[in-house]
């Protein structure tokens, strides 16, 4: 056991729960019309609470546990059980077990960007429940528990195809499946304060550092290299992004800087232990105009309603990103990664696709499961008039800003639960 590498771990794991509740909360939450900003915030926290007693339960030995085929984990952390002070690696199994718990939790929490103003709430809850356990876990298992992918010698440093293809495409999946926002295409949905999106943004950005370098595991040199290329990446995105609207758009905006700046952290952190800075510089640069044209071109041409762009942003940085390691990867930096492309290994970049190619089947179809099961058991969207008057009043009687008319519509309705 390394006390230093003890306390960083316990920090980052700290750090990563801060990302998801308030960052995330409050990235989202700016975003939406204000007639949705609590019950978008309760989205990614009610999250938080159900995904951490999953993985307490039988989420984190599904993922961790000892290998079965390849495919899924063991039962011998069931309910914890086996978790306690002993090392793994040279920090306690309390502490590994959480990170990934934190990482699990954020997952489930990015997929309410593509379904948020619609979804019913016991739909929500049972759908945290269900794709933590049916596609989350058994992708981690894949990719960092020992299973098939991992064999293959597929490379995510701390999340490209675990975490960001799978809730990106997940949110797209359920945004098709449930259909689109009653008002879609008729009006501007833009955000209702940039303030708060902003400061959930630097959040996010803050909390990258721990999602990031805290994948290594340690307080050592790799850690120091994770940090300094997400800082790199995350500059380098925002930049980018921001070139190109004032190119495209006429106008830089701060809402699309800092979007960028999360499409930059979305694309390296597949690659963050695995690259040099300067091949991060070039993930995260090339991330902004894969985004964008994600986010302005693609989704316009389709006319899907991804409401806050979690396909648009995390689907497609985590392909680009995943794609990239495969491209860069080199061990110079790391012995215990492998060289990609561009330094003569093409193999490495066929693994990749395949990673890459897993998570989108598994996300789409297991998505899409799910939400037919969920169907059964209570409708999966609220009605046409609880979603015009926003989820706040509606189903929560609780308005994220009071004013005379909140309260005069809070008094006069009644709480609808589907």
């Amino acid at each position: 056991m390394d006390t230093g590498d003890t306390t960083w771990m316990l920090v980052a794991t700290a750090i990563v729960i801060f990302m998801h509740v308030p960052g995330l909360a409050l990235f989202y939450g700016g975003l939406v019309s204000e007639r949705n900003v609590v019950s978008t915030m309760m989205h990614s926290f009610v999250s938080l609470l159900t995904v951490t007693i999953v993985w307490v339960l039988w989420g984190y030995t599904l993922s961790f546990g000892s290998d079965v085929g390849g495919f899924i984990g063991g039962l011998e952390f069931l309910g914890f059980n086996n978790v306690g002070e002993e090392a793994v690696g040279t920090i306690p199994h309390y502490i590994f077990a959480m990170f990934q718990c934190a990482f699990a939790a954020i997952t489930v929490a990015i997929i309410s960007g593509g379904i948020a103003g619609r979804i019913s709430f016991p739909a929500w809850i049972l759908f945290s429940v269900l794709w933590v356990t049916f596609i989350y876990a058994p992708m981690a298992h894949w990719v960092w528990g020992g299973g098939w992918l991992y064999k293959m010698g597929e490379l995510d440093f701390a999340g490209g195809t675990v975490v960001h293809i799978l809730s990106g495409v997940s949110a797209l999946t359920a945004a098709i499946i449930i259909g689109p926002r009653f008002e879609h295409l008729k009006k501007d949905h833009g955000p209702h304060n940039i303030v708060l999106f902003l400061i959930g943004a630097a959040t996010l950005w803050f909390g990258w550092f721990g999602f990031n370098a805290g994948s290594a595991l340690g307080s050592n040199g790799l850690t120091a290299l994770s940090f300094a290329n997400t800082q790199v990446a995350a500059a380098a995105g925002g930049l980018g992004w921001l070139l190109i609207e004032w190119k495209v758009k006429k106008r830089p905006t701060l809402v699309g800087a800092a979007t960028g700046a999360i499409a930059g952290l979305v694309g390296i952190t597949p690659a963050a232990g695995f690259v040099t800075v300067g091949s991060a510089l070039i993930i995260g640069l090339i991330a902004a105009p894969i985004c964008f044209f994600g986010i302005y071109f693609v989704k316009a041409k389709f006319k899907y309603d991804d409401t806050l762009d979690a396909f648009g942003v995390h689907g497609i940085g985590g392909i680009w990103g995943a794609i990239a390691t495969g491209l860069f990867a080199t061990t110079s930096v790391n012995s215990a990664g492998n060289n990609g492309l561009f330094y003569g290994n093409p193999e490495q970049l066929l693994h990749q696709l395949i990673g890459v190619a897993t998570a989108i089947v598994l996300a789409s179809v297991g998505t899409f499961v799910i939400l037919k099961v969920i169907a059964i058991f209570t409708p999966l969207r609220v009605s046409k008039e609880d979603e015009l008057m926003g989820l706040d009043l509606s189903f929560h009687e609780e308005p994220a800003y009071y004013s005379e008319e909140s309260v005069k519509i809070n008094n006069s309705s009644s709480v609808k639960v589907d």
